[in-house]
């Protein structure tokens, strides 16, 4: 992880990559310890814009993890290039996640929160690669990715 994401947990007293016991946070709680930006798109459902999150792009080899709390969510592996201008990836850890109904913006989507924290990551779609067929399309703000070379547990 780099500096910047290091000094953000600092501050963050529920992150970790290691507990998986569920939190129960509130809003104004969450509101003292995330970044303003962080959190209009965690806790607010808010949506980064297309092409500009640190992983649209982003190949290297490792994990990534809920940028709220540390909840493990998806491995490199499972990522790969859609033209949809966020992270995509074709399967998710099923213990990292969990999906909710959207009916927002006019639409009828699933919602993918992380099951630790319940914070808004992206929504999942059925038209992604084999084999799974899906694309969780995330905001690269809420994922935390720790190279392979770097990973201590």
């Amino acid at each position: 992880m780099n500096d910047r994401v290091e000094s953000n947990h600092l501050k963050n007293p529920y992150y970790s990559r290691t507990d998986k016991t569920r939190l129960n946070v509130s809003n104004t709680e969450w509101k003292k310890i995330l970044s303003p930006d962080l959190y209009a798109v965690a806790r607010e459902a808010a949506t980064e814009m297309p092409f500009t999150g640190q992983y649209y792009d982003f190949d290297q080899k490792g994990e990534y993890y809920c940028a709220v709390c540390g909840n493990h969510l998806f491995r490199s592996e499972a990522k790969f290039a859609s033209s949809c201008g966020w992270p995509s990836f074709f399967e998710a850890d099923g213990r990292g996640v969990v999906y909710k109904r959207d009916s927002s913006h006019g639409m009828e989507r699933v919602e993918v929160c992380c099951q630790r924290c319940d914070s808004h990551l992206g929504h999942v779609f059925d038209d992604g690669p084999l084999p799974t067929g899906v694309r969780y399309c995330m905001n690269s703000i809420c994922l935390d990715f720790v190279p392979d070379a770097k990973k201590t547990f």
